[in-house]
């Protein structure tokens, strides 16, 4: 048993991630300042005696001890991390140097939930880790992207500093059960307006891509990662290689929802990302890991989840 934090515990990811967790036997602190995760997310583990909740925001220190670290908080839709952008720079940045500085202390092993943001909108398609990225560090989404470059810095930083034991994870998109239904995420997106009957929103022509990851594949390779010999640090891409257009997973969702909903155009936000998809070479090699849930599985599973969460 180790004693694990997972910061961002309530959200998507950091929800099933304790449920991974706790499945294994560890003994797992959740701690999340509710912005955009959610108590019902993790309501189910809350009786359950390896598990423990913290509301608590990562832009202040936190003092407990703690074995391994899982850092995975931040807002990552559009929509939330928009909102109030400076926050979301402080709580990729001053939550990396607070967690760093746990790890640090406690000499916990530390893994950094980066994102293929960090790629901005590429000019090298499949994006690998030697990438550097192409990012306007002034745009409406520099908060996220530069917010996440710079922990990404902090993290190898510290490693070379003080010889911290760090892991390094870029994911893609990422869906599944327990999305927030208003997050601007294209798949929840597309999800509740077919379900609901409304007009499906494409941004620009429809013809922009993006690599689809379910949640099961990501927690897969997250924990191969976290597991792996101290020498592999990342960073690592970590997603599904099988690259889809916008018209293409909305005319699949339409059709695993059986819904009447129609195709409306809007123009395309700023500095929204024409190409996206993951050369996951590294993570084949010194992980063993690929994805293997298919677009259409990982789908009928979410939109049962929304289904039921909307009651529709």
């Amino acid at each position: 048993m180790a004693k694990i934090l997972v910061t961002g515990g309530a959200g998507f990811l950091g929800s099933h991630l304790c449920d991974l967790l706790i499945g294994k036997g560890h003994d797992v602190l959740c701690v999340d300042n509710f912005f955009t995760g959610s108590k019902a997310n993790v309501a189910h583990l809350l009786g359950n005696p390896l598990f423990e909740l913290l509301r608590h925001d990562v832009t202040f220190p936190l003092y407990v001890e703690v074995d391994q670290i899982f850092n995975l908080a931040c807002p990552a839709s559009p929509i939330h991390y928009q909102f109030d952008p400076v926050q979301t720079t402080k709580t990729s940045v001053h939550g990396a140097i607070n967690m760093l500085g746990l790890a640090k202390r406690t000499r916990a092993r530390i893994l950094q939930a980066s994102t293929s943001e960090v790629y901005g909108d590429p000019e090298v398609h499949p994006q690998p880790e030697g990438y550097w990225g192409r990012v306007n560090p002034i745009g409406i989404r520099s908060c996220y992207d530069e917010g996440k470059r710079c922990a990404e810095t902090l993290f190898f930083d510290y490693y070379r500093q003080h010889n911290l034991d760090i892991k390094v994870l870029r994911i893609f998109n990422t869906y599944g059960p327990r999305m927030h239904p208003n997050d601007g995420r294209v798949v929840s997106n597309f999800i509740v307006q077919a379900l609901k009957g409304d007009a499906i929103t494409i941004y620009g022509d429809g013809r922009q891509s993006r690599s689809f990851c379910y949640v099961d594949d990501l927690l897969d390779g997250m924990m191969r990662l976290m597991e792996s010999p101290a020498g592999v640090t990342g960073p690592i891409n970590m997603g599904n290689p099988k690259e889809f257009t916008m018209l293409e997973l909305a005319e699949t969702v339409i059709r695993l929802t059986h819904s009447s909903s129609k195709l409306v155009f809007e123009p395309l936000p700023q500095d929204d990302p024409r190409q996206r998809q993951p050369d996951i070479s590294l993570a084949r090699s010194q992980l063993g890991w690929e994805p293997r849930v298919s677009l259409e599985d990982g789908l009928k599973e979410t939109i049962a989840y929304f289904r039921k969460a909307l009651a529709v």
